[in-house]
């Protein structure tokens, strides 16, 4: 291997490092976390053991994650589940500078704007978080289960586009997730592969 070669693989190595790791496996613990939200709240995965937690990774310009928010799908899904009981954190562990980090008065703006349904909008900025999960686009969901263990990790759902037209025809994974755990099924997906935009990590 050449010199030339040998800088191209090493930068490989490099820019792969800063990405997140693999996620965890299905039915591991779910990594703890503490993280504040865009109002100043502490939010401790521990502190909602016994329920369903949903993690939501999240960037306002990514045109992946407007296709769900644009015409209010996301916003239902989270006020439908909410409403049942379902804790529904949304994170931005987007790095300060990169597109889609957001500042707490930013995210407030975003949530008001938006009008979102989440329990908290979490900011992540050094990523550690995101990394622990191995979450690499935005939209990137988890459920975890009131016993603190991971029934299901991937997309949103099934149509890997950025057009809002294919909602109505597609499968979501989470609801489908949620809606099975809810009746005391097991999810009959609990892992497919994520899409969106890349999650943009710190780079030290």
């Amino acid at each position: 291997m050449n010199t030339k070669s040998i800088l191209i693989a090493a930068s490989s190595f490099i820019a792969t490092a800063l990405l997140a790791a693999d996620p965890p496996a299905i039915g591991s613990a779910a990594p703890e976390f503490s993280l504040t939200d865009a109002k100043g709240k502490t939010h401790a995965l521990s502190q909602y053991k016994g329920k369903y937690v949903v993690l939501e990774w999240f960037n306002p310009e990514c045109p992946f994650v407007k296709k769900h928010y644009g015409g209010g799908h996301m916003q239902n899904l989270q006020k439908e589940f909410t409403g049942k009981g379902v804790v529904w954190l949304t994170i931005d562990s987007n790095a300060p500078g990169t597109e889609g980090n957001l500042s707490p008065e930013q995210a407030a703006k975003v949530m008001t704007a938006w009008k979102t349904h989440q329990t908290g909008l979490l900011l992540d900025t050094d990523g550690k978080i995101g990394r622990a999960y191995g979450a690499k686009n935005t939209p990137n969901m988890v459920v975890i289960s009131p016993e603190g263990k991971i029934t299901y990790q991937g997309a949103i759902d099934s149509k890997a586009t950025p057009n809002p037209a294919d909602i109505p025809s597609s499968t979501n994974y989470v609801k489908a997730a949620l809606d099975e755990s809810l009746a005391g099924k097991p999810v009959s997906n609990p892992q497919t592969k994520p899409y969106g935009c890349s999650v943009k990590y710190k780079s030290s």
